[in-house]
């Protein structure tokens, strides 16, 4: 079923545990304005709050997948009394609220980009845990061509990316291809055009068939143990583990294996 939200800029559809929420400003080049935001970050939180769903899959509709913000939107504001100031820091925190809100799901997010990913829509599939690409998409954080530097992209793909195909992308702004992204790293795997959400719900299956307990506490320490000292990261993990090993999937999990018959997760 299809659940529109926010008069329809984003829409919410759930296929057997996998929630794809699918951006849908098409005429806006699903740039990111202060609706869209706000909706993403409604429908996170519900998403994030419901054990039903296992993964979630960030797609959009029309010829791009999202080109970031909203410029139109964000000039239109420098009429105001602080020249917009107020606003912009208002559609930025909204920002990183929202790309906060996928890495903190508790699902797994994979980002499905059937067409050009910039600025800001870059950042989102370089938030995304997985990303699935269409063999036509291209990405680009292209800010230094209008004197708006990708900062907040730079974020989310300096961490995702080696330092120096970051830098070249922030610092010429020339968008680079699916295959170039596949290489350094930006996406997961390619699909031919037309057929990369039926990839992404495929891999999002694959998923959605593993213990929803051990993926949530999974993704969890993977970003936790990613800002610690090596030391640290290794104490953090060696706890989750054993944490992990307590519960009941993993009771459950590893009985199955060494009987050789499939699992049957309780999600404990």
């Amino acid at each position: 079923m299809t659940v529109p939200t926010r008069n329809e800029v984003l829409l919410h559809e759930n296929l057997d545990g996998i929630a794809v929420l699918t951006l849908n400003r098409p005429a806006a080049r699903n740039s990111l304005s202060v609706e869209m935001l706000e909706a993403m970050i409604a429908t996170l939180a519900a998403i994030a709050a419901d054990p039903a769903i296992r993964v979630v899959i960030i797609a959009a509709n029309g010829p791009a997948f999202c080109a970031g913000h909203d410029l139109k939107e964000l000039t239109a504001r420098r009429t105001d009394a602080d020249a917009g100031r107020a606003f912009f820091e208002t559609v930025w925190k909204l920002c990183s609220t929202m790309m906060q809100a996928v890495i903190r799901l508790p699902q797994p997010a994979i980002a499905c980009v059937q067409g050009t990913a910039t600025a800001a829509g870059c950042q989102l599939v370089a938030t995304c845990d997985l990303a699935v690409a269409s063999t036509a998409a291209t990405f680009a954080t292209p800010g230094v061509n209008i004197g708006l530097f990708c900062s907040t992209p730079m974020v989310a793909l300096s961490r995702n990316v080696a330092r120096k195909h970051a830098m070249e992308m922030l610092l010429t702004g020339d968008p680079i291809s699916a295959d170039e992204a596949l290489r350094i790293g930006l996406v997961n795997r390619l699909a031919p055009p037309g057929s990369e959400r039926s990839e992404a719900i495929r891999l999002a299956g694959q998923i959605a068939a593993r213990s929803a307990t051990a993926i949530r506490i999974g993704k969890a320490a993977f970003y936790e143990q990613l800002e610690m000292s090596l030391a640290e990261a290794h104490d953090h993990a060696s706890r989750v583990m054993v944490e992990n090993m307590l519960g009941a999937d993993a009771e459950e999990g590893i009985g199955a294996f060494l009987e050789k018959r499939k699992p049957n997760w309780s999600d404990q």
